[in-house]
């Protein structure tokens, strides 16, 4: 059975907010348990509502997205935030990437992707819709370095993290233990010199390591 999944959404267009809400209460496994149009009353429905997964614009009255996303995490370290936004801009995705954002996904995406992106990070992995991938992608191929520090078995262990694999999942497709993964994960992160899961999907990304 999935795990329940409380969810605060952030948005400035109330029609926004009905027709998401809406369609995300029909899953039995996800409760909108409350609504905020602006950066400052969302910090306070999290400072007084049990939250799972923070569903957040960038365009916003007051605060915009990043700014809220950046308070969030500073108080909130481990709440994940998923941002859901029109803007497919590489400045808008590494700026929510960097500040901690656990996904950016485009408002244009099916109702079933935008299900399985809040499940994923929930879950502890990283979504980006494939629109926002593909500008990241594109974006950094100019500057990727060819020469890749990391091991063939760490590229893999980084590109299923990368795709939002959890380590007993990494583990399973790889033959090899939990606790070989955890070690792989914190080789990477320290040849790399990168401590969030964001910025290793960005890395993964950015060198075509996703695609493995």
């Amino acid at each position: 059975m999935s795990q329940h999944i409380r969810i605060l959404l952030v948005d400035d267009h109330v029609l926004v907010q009905e027709g998401i809400r809406a369609r995300l209460s029909q899953q039995a496994n996800l409760d909108v348990v409350a609504v905020a149009s602006d950066g400052e009353s969302a910090l306070r429905k999290i400072e007084n509502t049990p939250i799972d997964v923070v569903l957040m614009d960038i365009s916003m009255p007051g605060m915009n997205g990043i700014q809220v996303l950046q308070r969030i995490k500073s108080w909130y370290p481990d709440l994940v935030v998923l941002i859901l936004t029109m803007h497919d801009s590489r400045e808008y995705l590494l700026s929510a990437l960097r500040s901690g954002a656990s996904g950016y996904v485009l408002k244009d995406v099916s109702v079933d992707e935008l299900i399985n992106a809040i499940e994923v990070v929930f879950h502890g992995g990283t979504y980006l819709s494939r629109t926002v991938s593909q500008t990241l992608l594109d974006s950094e191929q100019g500057a990727t370095t060819p020469n890749i520090p990391l091991t063939p078995r760490e590229q893999m262990v980084l590109a299923l993290l990368a795709k939002g694999e959890g380590s007993k999942h990494i583990a399973k497709k790889l033959h090899i233990s939990v606790r070989t993964v955890e070690t792989h994960r914190q080789k990477i992160k320290r040849k790399l010199g990168i401590n969030s899961t964001a910025e290793l999907t960005r890395y993964a990304i950015a060198h075509n390591l996703e695609a493995m």
